[in-house]
């Protein structure tokens, strides 16, 4: 189902937590669709180990798999979804594609070849990785998502590494909104501005890289204070701070323990201090690496 102005049923589905706060597990999209509130990050996964992560990861509880064509794992994760005895309609696969694809027919032919590594019918949600500017492609790459979401090849459509200006040109020239932006998003890169574009348009967030890998803030006092008070990890300290921003995050781990803490957030939640604590750790080059959309390309 392809959406237009979407901001009427963008929200949250809730449960409630032991305390009797409400709680989000799930985010309902601009095109009806839902998906889990956290999600798998699945690069740089790859072989056999890839395979066995990926299934444990499924084990664990995950039901939102994220691959893309550049990660050369799409074989992996529709492998590791056969090898799990899951329901087809349980797990959503995302994936992405390349630069070097942003051509109306080559895009139709990378979400094909897609959906034949993945061993799927349809994708679940396929987004365009990088708007690469400089080719000026990206429009194309957005209408061919448009026709195969039409045609039954993709069930939800969205987008990466967007920037606003990105955003409303997709809009602008087809009349369907994105319903989600991954975009790189952990406490040293907070995006408040992407986050706010974001709830205007209806578009939910998603995010790449949440707890900022090697450069994680586990030891800063914002992080590591709270993790304290509510008897968690700093990664689920971390976790829970995307889920109260509304980020659907997609952190990434091989080790079942990890990968089980990960999903175990929906039990405490963060007070506003701690919340703007640690989104005050934002940096000004909080970036992992020069990945400004603008300026940065991925073929």
């Amino acid at each position: 189902m392809a959406s237009h102005d979407s901001r009427g049923i963008t929200d949250r589905t809730d449960t409630a937590d032991p305390a009797g706060s409400p709680d989000t597990t799930a985010y309902r999209l601009n095109d009806g669709t839902t998906l889990p509130a956290i999600g798998f990050g699945t690069y740089p996964l790859t072989g056999e180990e890839g395979i066995a992560a990926m299934v444990s990861a499924l084990e664990a509880g995950y039901r939102l798999l994220d691959s893309a064509v550049n990660y050369d794992n799409e074989t992996e994760v529709g492998e590791a979804l056969r090898r799990s005895g899951l329901a087809r309609e349980e797990v959503a696969v995302t994936t992405k594609i390349p630069g070097r694809f942003h051509a109306r027919d080559l895009a139709l032919r990378s979400l094909r070849d897609s959906a034949s590594r993945l061993g799927v019918d349809q994708v679940d949600v396929a987004l365009i990785h990088w708007p690469n500017p400089s080719q000026d492609l990206y429009p194309q790459a957005w209408q061919a998502l448009v026709e195969a979401q039409r045609d039954g090849l993709v069930r939800t459509i969205g987008v990466s590494n967007f920037t606003e200006q990105h955003l409303q040109r997709i809009i602008d020239e087809s009349g369907v909104t994105p319903a989600v932006n991954q975009i790189e998003l952990h406490p040293y890169f907070p995006q408040a501005g992407m986050r706010a574009v974001h709830e205007s348009l209806g578009v939910r967030t998603e995010a790449w890289s949440p707890m900022g890998k090697r450069q994680a803030p586990f030891d800063a006092p914002a992080v590591a204070d709270a993790a304290a008070a509510h008897g968690v990890t700093p990664g689920q300290v971390i976790l829970r701070w995307h889920v109260q921003l509304g980020s659907l995050a997609l952190p990434k781990s091989a080790t079942p323990e990890r990968q089980r803490q990960n999903l175990d957030v929906f039990g405490f939640a963060l007070t506003r201090a701690e919340m703007d604590a640690i989104t005050a750790l934002g940096r000004p080059d909080g970036r992992l690496f020069g990945g400004d959309p603008d300026t940065h390309e991925e073929m």
